[in-house]
């Protein structure tokens, strides 16, 4: 159970040293975006169910914590988190066992729904997706289950918002020739401007091999416009680009290939940092890799000049 829920801690851009927490199966989600690094959506759904049993989720994040000592315990799946119906049971019996920062990184489509809001409600850290504010766009960047409005959901964010107690963040992907345009940036930089207490806005762009392989990341200027935009409305301090790969600082204990299968089924590996996480154990690179790539496990592709390792089921 272990080996399917929990993975890493990896580094995150954002959060430090991340536990990752993976609730939901694959790959379940209410959105198929064009940039996810786990690729295409295979069940695009809406309704909330259970994935796993509650107790053994918490267990095992707690006992990978207390072994891992990580800064923060993440549930980012390779689905939407909000569509497990134990999301906030799991939540709780997280905290009752152990005072960690909890954290979760979803797509913000099912904050209508207000179960989903007060479950997540117990996560002390909130990752909102926000890439587009104009309909035509989000159809075309995060192809969402047709059920699904737009504007429903920018409105129950701004309600979240107000409940909220604790850190709430924003991420936005910018994918060159669908949302880098200066409406674009502006529509956006409102909407986040509407969300009570906001911590940090990051603007993004893809640096792992993405579902579509025509997606790319705007240019340097495209970029640098989105967040003179932001800090225009948000100000300096709660506006952060996020360009760069995340570092190399991946923390794998027991089993590298193991803990390789398990990561990349979420987190797509760079060819390079698998060959520092070798060297440090002193096992030899080459061989891991040919044998992950003979498991019939993983496969190598490439993206923006760099090679890495992803699952072989992804399409």
């Amino acid at each position: 159970m272990s080996e399917e829920i929990v993975f890493g801690p990896v580094p995150s851009r954002r959060l430090g040293m991340s536990l990752g927490v993976n609730n939901v199966f694959s790959k379940y989600c209410t959105y198929s975006c064009v940039y996810c690094q786990v690729g295409r959506t295979d069940h695009l759904e809406i309704e909330r169910r259970r994935f796993y049993d509650p107790r053994k989720i918490a267990e095992e994040a707690v006992k990978a914590y207390r072994e891992r000592n990580p800064d923060v315990v993440t549930f980012v799946p390779n689905g939407e988190p909000t569509l497990d119906i134990n999301l906030g049971v799991e939540a709780k019996l997280i905290k009752e066992m152990e005072d960690l920062r909890l954290a979760i990184l979803t797509n913000s489509s099912l904050f209508f729904m207000e179960d989903v809001r007060n479950d997540v409600s117990h996560f002390d850290i909130v990752s909102l997706k926000v890439d587009t504010t104009n309909y035509e766009t989000w159809k075309k960047i995060n192809r969402p289950h047709p059920k699904l409005d737009l504007n429903e959901i920018l409105d129950s964010l701004i309600t979240f918002s107000k409940e909220f107690k604790g850190t709430l963040i924003t991420e936005t992907m910018l994918v060159s020739g669908i949302n880098d345009k200066e409406d674009e940036y502006g529509g956006i930089a409102k909407f986040l401007k509407k969300l009570r207490n906001l911590n940090k806005a990051y603007i993004m762009v893809p640096v792992r091999p993405p579902a579509e392989s025509w997606v790319k990341p705007p240019n340097e200027d495209a970029v640098l416009k989105a967040y003179s935009i932001f800090v225009e409305e948000l100000g300096t301090n709660r506006v952060e680009l996020l360009v760069a790969p995340e570092p190399s600082t991946f923390k794998f204990k027991g089993d590298l290939e193991k803990e390789i299968v398990k990561t990349i089924h979420v987190h797509p590996l760079r060819l390079s940092y698998v060959v520092e996480l070798a060297e440090k154990k002193g096992i030899d690179p080459n061989k891991v890799i040919s044998d992950l790539v003979k498991s019939g496990e993983v496969k190598l592709i490439e993206y923006e000049g760099e090679k890495f390792l992803v699952p072989k089921i992804r399409k």
